[in-house]
């Protein structure tokens, strides 16, 4: 019978630091859903804060040569 009580104190270990893990799991996975979030926005942000391409000047090449040139 002792060996039953082993195994089956074994399995309950083993079944908490299972669940143990899964919290920490789950608490980075939402972490970084929130971080995702936040990236999303600021990206949207950027896009609008950023002019249409239409409403861009044109440049010339010779604009953008180094000095030395």
């Amino acid at each position: 019978m002792s060996t039953d009580d082993d195994r089956l104190t074994e399995l309950e270990i083993k079944a908490s630091f299972t669940e143990d893990l899964l919290d920490r799991l789950n608490d980075i996975v939402v972490r970084q859903q929130a971080q995702i979030d936040l990236l999303l926005r600021e990206v949207a942000q950027l896009r609008r804060e950023q002019p249409a391409p239409d409403a861009m000047p044109l440049r010339s090449l010779r604009d953008e040569l180094p000095p030395h040139y």
